[in-house]
């Protein structure tokens, strides 16, 4: 048995608080907002409900998280330590409850919304589920994961499926329904699925969503410093899941995730409705001179500006009688692009309203299938000189 002196103990545990807070205070540099704006009715919030610590296998402390999370622009996060996994028992005290304890203090004082949360982490089937809004973890560690689950639900919490085609369970990275998810159905005790988990986007949780009335998500799942992990001077950005709360509380993104208000955001698309991608599209979008004059056969240059933080990707789904306009478009993000619009008749006179179809294609709606959008105009017909 290898012999570790208690001091040598104590000074390790020290070493982890300091660098944790020295990390914690280097991470708040400067917060940077998400440029997705919010829609009629709804705050679109940024979230990640699932996290890990030095409290299971994560490699970081509690308050890194809270940091992190402020300077990337969340609203809302949940760290979600493993139950049954913790291979640094020796050196941190299993404690089911107490990354949140230390992170919560720390969160609320940079205006985070944080949630109570764990990863109830079993062999596949059911795998894998995350549980938040609990009011006590230690009451989920149970022996048959049966009864974790009925103890989460004892509790009101929010149950969703994590990564539901990880190859360390699905060897070739295909998610597969089991028996024991429509049991977890049945009772009520699945509430959503993970759509995106870090990189991998899993089509057919997208579908079951869709067919089984679940609530999409996307997380981060992160364990490393989440700078080890994304490169922020490229833009890249860890997934989120968009709350569409009606307010700004912690209990209105409670209601929302129950009543499936969510969208995905993962690189550079949007994985959700098309009742909620659609306004956070118009809201996005702003035409500078929608209103124009056009000699018959000729040709004018509309500007399109993107407030947004995504580049749109646009395919024109039909022609349009009459006109030339492009076949495809991005309008990127955070910038103004011309639209050439040319009359094809020299014979038209008087005014017109012209909408141009368009799919955007990641803005996705299905795993095959981009948002249905229009881009709107007026046109007045003048006389060339």
């Amino acid at each position: 048995m290898k012999f570790r002196h208690p001091l040598s103990r104590a000074i390790s545990i020290l070493l982890v608080l300091l660098l944790g807070a020295y990390a914690a205070q280097s991470q708040l540099q400067a917060r940077n907002e998400i440029g997705i704006p919010d829609i009629p009715g709804y705050h679109v919030l940024k979230c990640d409900f699932h996290m890990h610590t030095v409290f299971s296998d994560g490699k970081v402390w509690p308050t890194i998280r809270a940091a992190e999370a402020w300077r990337e622009g969340l609203d809302g996060v949940a760290i979600t330590d493993h139950l049954e996994y913790l291979p640094y028992k020796d050196d941190i005290p299993a404690n089911f409850n107490r990354s949140y304890e230390i992170a919560r203090p720390s969160a609320e004082s940079l205006g985070l919304f944080f949630f109570r949360g764990a990863e109830i982490t079993r062999p596949m089937p059911p795998g894998h589920l995350n549980a938040i809004f609990l009011e006590d973890v230690d009451k989920l560690a149970t022996e048959k994961w049966e009864d974790a689950i009925q103890a989460a639900s004892a509790q009101k919490a929010f149950i969703f499926w994590n990564h539901p085609g990880w190859r360390g369970q699905q060897p070739d990275g295909i998610a597969r329904w089991y028996d024991e998810h429509t049991m977890l159905l049945e009772k009520g005790w699945l509430h959503g699925i993970e759509v995106v988990n870090g990189d991998e986007y899993y089509p057919e949780a997208h579908r079951w969503c869709l067919e089984k009335n679940l609530t999409m998500m996307g997380n981060s799942d992160i364990h490393d410093p989440m700078a080890m992990r994304y490169d922020f001077s490229r833009g890249e950005h860890r997934p989120l899941t968009l709350v569409l709360a009606k307010e700004r509380t912690e209990a209105a993104i409670r209601e929302a995730l129950f009543d499936r208000r969510t969208v995905v955001y993962w690189k550079n698309s949007l994985i959700g409705s098309p009742r909620f991608l659609t306004p956070i599209f118009q809201q996005s979008i702003s035409i500078k001179n929608a209103e124009i004059e056009l000699a018959p056969g000729g040709r004018v240059h509309l500007q399109i500006h993107n407030a947004s933080q995504v580049d749109y990707e646009l395919e024109l789904t039909e022609k349009v009688e009459g006109f030339d306009v492009p076949q495809s478009l991005t309008l990127y993000a955070g910038k103004t692009v011309p639209f050439a619009v040319r009359s094809q008749s020299r014979e038209v006179s008087g005014e017109q309203r012209l909408s141009v179809p368009y799919t955007v294609n990641n803005l996705k709606v299905a795993p095959d299938e981009g948002l249905s959008a229009s881009l709107t105009f007026h046109l007045r017909f003048v006389k060339s000189d």
